[in-house]
């Protein structure tokens, strides 16, 4: 039986159809700006690429397309699952869910606390149970690996109704990957995942950071948003909450102006002035661009202080993971980070850091120095993995 697995953004749905036994991708591919004129899928199937023009911009004709290559693969009626990604779960979700009427309702819930995400993931949902609706559909969500910290990792220091009320608390992203870098990363070490303490760390142009104690999540860099932390590509990350205030009354902005400046005007593009790509950026910076410079030293110098503080959470850390499209591909970035965490024991071997690039999974330290590994992310597969998972544990108590 194939998965398909469904990552459905405000204007984009990423899409991929696995065998998760075998790992085998038989068909991925990004339909993007969707709800306006220029929407178009980009679609590979067993290796073939191709561009379909989305004339409408809808939800519904992304889907036609996915069905159509299902239809061209002739395995269409063999697609018996629908692993969708979900940004927040809130407290309510701590695993897979299959999805329900009950359980849409929670996800719509949620909504408050994931403005921009889940309504596209709740549009994506009800647009793929028309297109498929003899399969059986299942919610992943990027809050739930995080529900394993504990009180004083997820609590904020506010009034406790606004917890007890509001929600108003830690919750977490990245979920999926962080979860399946680290289990990657003890396979590379030979050692059981029960016995490591990991830092993990996610870099494209979301970014985020997380303590993995014994294969659970104890402690991360995001919050009640995807916006508290690391600084991103496009997003601040962690600014003084008086920053609003302050800029409200002398630029005369609005509140969610200003959460959207934050969101989309800062971080990597607002530190350079120039891009939020990590690849543009190096090249800048090694012409001399000051823009670009800044915006490297300052991604740096925060994530080193996030890793270190992760090792702090967990009293001892056994390995440092980097993953992602920076972390997989920057070997500028990760040798930068670690020579600034030569505190925690941290050293690079620069020939295999400089060899992991392009896919190139490993260890990137040198010999006696503490753990650093590169492992390529695969969110897709995870989800495809939770879903059968979460379907097969079902199967079996309906026995």
């Amino acid at each position: 039986m194939w998965t398909l697995v469904l990552n459905c953004g405000s204007s984009s749905v990423k899409f991929a159809l696995l065998d998760v036994q075998g790992g085998q991708v038989r068909l991925s591919g990004l339909a993007e700006r969707l709800g306006s004129a220029g929407a178009s899928a980009r679609v590979e199937v067993d290796g073939a690429r191709r561009v379909v023009d989305l004339a409408g911009g809808s939800y519904a004709e992304a889907f036609a397309v996915i069905a159509g290559a299902l239809d061209e693969l002739g395995v269409r009626a063999q697609v018996g699952a629908v692993g969708h990604r979900v940004v927040h779960g809130g407290e309510r979700f701590s695993a897979p869910a299959l999805i329900t009427p009950e359980v849409l309702a929670e996800i719509r819930a949620c909504v408050p606390l994931a403005p921009l995400h889940n309504p596209a993931n709740i549009a994506g949902i009800e647009a793929a149970q028309a297109a498929f609706p003899d399969a059986a559909h299942v919610a992943v969500f990027d809050t739930a690996f995080h529900q394993s910290m504990p009180e004083v990792a997820f609590r904020y220091a506010v009034p406790g109704d606004w917890y007890r009320q509001h929600g108003v608390r830690r919750y977490g992203f990245h979920g999926t990957s962080h979860a399946f870098v680290a289990v990657r990363a003890a396979d590379l070490l030979g050692r059981p995942l029960s016995e490591l303490n990991l830092v993990t760390a996610h870099l494209g142009n979301g970014c985020s950071v997380c303590a993995v104690q014994g294969g659970r999540s104890v402690d991360t860099s995001m919050g009640l948003t995807p916006l508290e932390g690391l600084v991103m590509g496009t997003r601040s990350g962690d600014v003084d909450p008086g920053l609003h205030d302050y800029i409200a009354r002398q630029a005369g902005l609005s509140l969610s102006e200003i959460t959207a400046a934050l969101n989309r005007e800062s971080g990597l593009l607002g530190l350079s002035g120039l891009s939020n790509d990590m690849r543009e950026l190096e090249e800048a910076a090694g012409r001399g661009h000051a823009g670009a410079r800044l915006a490297l030293d300052v991604f740096v110098h925060r994530l080193a202080k996030q890793m270190a503080g992760m090792a702090a959470a967990m009293g001892r850390v056994d390995g440092l993971v980097f993953t992602g499209g920076i972390g997989e591909n920057s070997a500028w970035v990760r040798g930068a980070v670690l020579a600034r965490l030569a505190v925690l024991g941290a050293r690079v071997d620069e020939a295999a850091n400089a060899a992991a690039v392009r896919g190139q999974s490993g260890v990137i330290s040198a010999p006696g120095a503490l753990a650093a590994l590169v492992v390529n992310t695969n969110e897709e597969l995870m989800i495809a993995q939770q879903t059968q998972t979460l379907l097969a544990e079902q199967k079996g108590v309906q026995a």
